[in-house]
Parts: structure tokens; sequence; C-alpha cells
């Protein structure tokens, strides 16, 4: 009778902690200033976890193009449930790899320019890539893209790297768009003015704020964080009349993710307020889905392009490896 009771037990034991192994832990993927303290991830973690009695455990990479690559190289194998922080630029890459699974929620929340309507990817910000200038520095702010290529060598600027970064990406991609065939050249003339490429978007701003550099490649909200946070109107994005190249960042369930069923609430959860309300004064960027209330005024003085920049997803699939090998062409010499 004891053998029986112990054996039920066992089996009982093992039916209840298969499940609960499964189902009270959802992994994401994500960059490295997601997660920080000063970032949105802390926020999403506690409220997703108080309506999930579950626990979000948060793994970082240094930027969005190395998220990409850690998923790829990891495979089936991967430990991710959710990848949270790759963008537009590499959506159809990342589909081809067929390591992603349909979200299957409603995108009724989602808000976007130019809409949405992918079965894969949840976008949860936006924003437009824009350079910073330190106006303690120098008091005039270039009005192009080719003044920026073409002024005094002595204004540094940091960037990110295309190979890790998402923004390092979309400067790569904001050239292309507006020099075409004359990438090379353009980059052979900013390429005096860059200071260093760093890996992903925290090191380069850091670098900036600690005045190692006049100039770097952000967005045209991050002078809202120095607005509301430090009551300064020291950095201001430069508004470029060739356009801003758009940016819509995005999360999407891996094969693996989409058998824990903590993966499609969390991509419910993302498009509403719980969510969306930590991106506008912790990521900086504008909520791609239904917040609780309008925006710090400091958001509607961010830089408005005069036109928006973006190729599309296949098009960047089919020709980033060789618009990268471009710039590392020029910026290795």
């Amino acid at each position: 009778m004891r053998r029986q009771f112990l054996s039920l037990l066992a089996l009982s034991t093992a039916l209840v902690a298969v499940p609960a192994a499964a189902q009270d832990k959802l992994t994401i993927y994500t960059y490295e200033s997601l997660t920080a303290e000063w970032g949105p991830g802390p926020v999403v973690k506690k409220n997703f976890e108080e309506i999930c009695n579950c626990t979000v455990d948060f793994v970082a990479v240094a930027d969005g193009v190395a998220l990409l690559n850690r998923v790829k190289l990891e495979g089936k194998s991967t430990s991710a449930d959710i990848v949270l922080g790759l963008d537009t630029n590499l959506t159809h890459e990342a589909k081809e790899t067929g390591l992603f699974a349909p979200h299957g929620i409603s995108l009724d929340k989602v808000d976007v320019p130019g809409g949405w309507s992918d079965d894969t990817f949840v976008p949860f910000d936006y924003g437009y890539f824009a350079i910073i200038q330190d106006t303690e520095a120098f008091s005039t702010p270039y009005k192009s893209l080719k003044d920026l290529v073409d002024g005094y060598p002595e204004q540094k600027i940091v960037i990110q790297d295309p190979r890790t970064s998402t923004p390092g990406l979309g400067l790569l991609l904001w050239v292309k768009a507006v020099y075409g065939d004359k990438a090379s050249e353009a980059w052979e003339n900013l390429s005096l003015r860059v200071l260093t490429v760093t890996p992903g978007w925290s090191e380069a701003y850091s670098l900036f704020t600690s005045g190692e550099a006049p100039m770097v490649l952000s967005y045209t909200t991050s002078p809202a964080y120095h607005e509301i946070n430090e009551d300064s109107t020291r950095y201001k994005a430069m508004a470029f009349e060739e356009g801003h190249y758009l940016q819509v960042e995005v999360a999407a369930a891996t094969t693996k993710g989409a058998e824990n069923p903590l993966t499609k609430q969390f991509l419910e959860f993302m498009t509403g307020p719980g969510f969306q309300d930590a991106i506008p004064e912790t990521n900086w960027m504008f909520p791609a889905g239904e917040t609780s209330g309008p925006l710090n005024p400091a958001f509607d003085r961010a830089v408005k392009p005069a036109k928006t920049l973006a190729f599309s997803p296949e098009e960047i699939a089919a020709n980033r490896d060789a618009w990268i090998r471009e710039w590392l062409d020029v910026m290795s010499r």
C-alpha cells in the first residue's frame, strides 16, 4: 500500500510539475537598453507578472541585429519564447529562418505609420532616426544629410555598427536611400567625422553625453528624455530636408515559444497600456499601441520629418550583406 501510495504521489507530482515548469516562465530575448534599470523592461516585467502569475526572464544582447544573429545561431534549440527588439529592416530575413511562428492575436490596438498587417511580427514602438547635436559644442544645426556628410571633420560623430545594431543599420539604409549608387562616396566623406563605431546604441549615447563627441546617431525623440528628466534643451535633433528613416520595432514568438500559452498572452498584453505606457518615457520612442493617456508635450516638439524614408523588408534582405560590405570597405580603410 505504501509503495502504491508513493507511486501515485510521484506520478501526480510529475503531472503537476511538468506543465508548471513549462507554463510559469516566459523567456524573452531583447536588447540591453530595454532591460536597463531606466528602460521599460523592469516596468513591463512587473506589470505582466502581476496578471500572468508567472516569471518573466529577460535575456539581453547589445542591440537588435545581434539579437537576430543569436537566435539564428541557436536555431531550434533557442531558449527564447519571444524575441523583442528586431525591426522592420530585419523582419523578412527573420521570417525566412523559419524560427518564428504566427502570432495569432488581434492587431486592432496597433498604430504605426503606414498601418500594420504582418501575421508574425507585432510592433511595440516606432521612431525616426536622427543626428542629435550638443548645442553647447556648436550652435548651428545641419539642415541636411548632405551637409552632415560634407561637414567639418573636426566635428565628430559617434555611430553604431550596422552588423550588430538596428540604429547602425538604420543609418546605413538612410545613407543608401538618399545617395543610392553614390553611398560609398558619402561614407568616405562621413568616415572622416566618425569618432568611433560602437556595437550598440547605449555605448554610443553614453560617449555623446559624456562629451566625447558633439553628435550621435539616435532618434528624433531622444531630446524628450533630457527635457523631461533633466529640464534641459541642450541636446537637439537636427531636421534633414531629405527626410528621416523610419524604424518600427517588433516582437515575435519563436516556434518553441508558440507552445507556451504565456507567449500569446504577452504579445496581446504588449499592444495595451500595461506595456505601451512604459514606452515613451523609458524607451524614448513613440508607442505602437494603446496607451492610457496622452504623451508628454515634449514629444510634440520632436522633429517631424518632411519625408519618411524606408526600404521594404524584402529589398533590405536582398541587399543588406552587399550594403554592409560596401560600408566595411570604406570604414576599414
